[in-house]
């Protein structure tokens, strides 16, 4: 990708840096040495992504939202060398040596994440030469890693930063199988290659599946699953495997390299996290009980548009929902869905993240998170603009395992916020500027900040964000 102003500046040392792994990831993978799976994993295609250059920013004036459910108003932000050094109010210190925004009347707030997105492998243009986030030809397939699918160059990635604010994103494998691969977290900078886009440290998820996708997709083939009640056997009998490889890695002996179980016996290490796309409540409830069996827990149900049924279930076992805000009716199992399933689990106490799973969609959480929140609050649930925010930004990085990183507005953390020109839960609302890491990517008030893909330079309209 190209960035008019950007990359002039840094072409020679950040995207050349990116060629090698950083520090702290060859010190991880030597201590692992010792586990074959665990080395294996973190030697593999590790992550090259160095921060762009940024300066010492002080916004003033705006309401903030912090992404951990807490406004403050006329708040004061600090960044400086990619993290947040302070969040306050009107009395904090402002350093001089800064660019002062002055954003008053604005709103700030951590820089939302999409906990569900196939940006990259179904990229834009929607071409079957594009098709690339099913590997349909089993239905397991925990070998497969959506990062080999990727292309960096599709235009979603620019449009999800300027239309929507996204800075984070992960990115599964379709819903085909019942062990569909493994998920990849990537900050959304322009690269040219995904290993410069992953997020540093940020654990693997493995995309699984249950209900109508996988017998639907295979069962006409006369294979399992072809039913209900066989994706769940065949699932016990893949973790069955998963454990005796695990078991033998451990032994003095270790077993044959096998790509598949690595990955399952990472996730029954808790070192990957399962994202299960799920819908109906009793099936939820099912995949629960088979995690307990084998050992593992699951991260988040994806669309699970009945969780709103088992909400205190959920919130008990720590459980988050990536949901939509009304998406329903498709499929017999997205029938039973309620536009107030998120209020529902708020109120519920259990964790909410609204997800977009659609190249348009990504670009407007903030309205779907609106969505939601109008919905919960016209059925008497009373929650905050701040909370709703939460269910695109700390949730989702929480569910990512990446809240100790990003996700919300403390000190400490990476740099990572919006300035929107209203309330980002209004639609009229939009982003104004877009940091990343402390470095602005984008800018709605400066064409040369505006990101444009390789695959769009050249093209009629190059360069307009639409």
């Amino acid at each position: 990708m190209e960035w008019k102003a950007l990359l002039a500046v840094v072409a020679a040392g950040t995207l050349v840096a990116g060629c090698a792994a950083t520090a702290a990831e060859t010190e991880t993978a030597s201590a692992s040495a010792g586990s074959a799976s665990k080395s294996a994993a973190k030697i593999a295609f590790p992550s090259t992504y160095k921060p762009y250059p940024s300066d010492n920013i002080v916004i003033t004036g705006a309401t903030i939202f912090d992404g951990e459910g807490q406004r403050i108003d006329n708040g004061v932000i600090f960044m400086s060398a990619g993290k947040i050094v302070s969040v306050g109010g009107p009395e904090s210190a402002i350093p001089t040596d800064s660019t002062i925004i002055d954003a008053t009347g604005k709103y700030v707030t951590p820089g939302i994440i999409d906990i569900h997105s196939h940006l990259g492998d179904y990229p834009t243009p929607s071409v079957a030469a594009h098709s690339d986030g099913n590997e349909a030809t089993s239905p397991v397939t925990p070998e497969v890693w959506a990062e080999h699918s990727v292309w960096p160059q599709d235009p979603g990635f620019s449009r999800a930063l300027a239309n929507g604010g996204i800075t984070s994103l992960q990115i599964l494998p379709g819903s085909a199988n019942l062990f569909g691969g493994r998920a990849v977290t990537l900050k959304n900078v322009p690269a040219r290659t995904v290993q410069a886009m992953k997020f540093p440290g940020a654990p693997y998820g493995m995309k699984m599946a249950c209900g109508e996708n996988p017998k639907r997709v295979y069962g006409g083939r006369n294979r399992k699953p072809s039913t209900r009640m066989g994706s769940l056997s065949l699932t016990r009998q893949t973790w069955i495997k998963a454990q005796d490889y695990r078991k033998k890695q451990r032994g003095a002996k270790p077993p044959k390299r096998d790509l598949a179980m690595e990955t399952l016996a990472g996730v029954l290490d808790g070192d990957i996290l399962v994202h299960n796309h799920c819908y109906r409540a009793d099936e939820l409830n099912q995949i629960i009980d088979m995690s307990k069996e084998f050992g593992y827990k699951v991260t988040a149900f994806h669309h699970a548009v009945e969780s709103y049924k088992i909400a205190d279930i959920l919130a008990k076992e720590g459980i988050c929902s990536a949901i939509w805000a009304d998406w329903w009716g498709f499929k017999m199992e997205a029938y039973d869905a309620i536009p107030e399933n998120a209020a529902l689990l708020q109120q519920a106490g259990a964790c909410v993240v609204i997800h977009s799973d659609d190249e348009n969609q990504i670009q407007r959480l903030n309205q779907e998170a609106s969505k939601a929140l109008a919905d919960g609050r016209a059925m008497g649930i009373e929650i905050s603009d701040a909370q709703a925010i939460q269910w695109i930004t700390y949730n989702a990085a929480k569910a990512m395992g990446i809240a100790d990183q990003t996700g919300s507005l403390k000190p400490g953390k990476m740099a990572d916020v919006v300035l929107w020109n209203d309330n980002p839960l209004s639609v009229y609302s939009r982003p104004e500027k877009v940091w990343i890491d402390g470095a602005m990517l984008y800018d709605a008030n400066d064409p040369s900040r505006r990101p444009v893909s390789d695959f769009e330079l050249g093209q009629p309209g190059e360069g307009d964000v639409k």
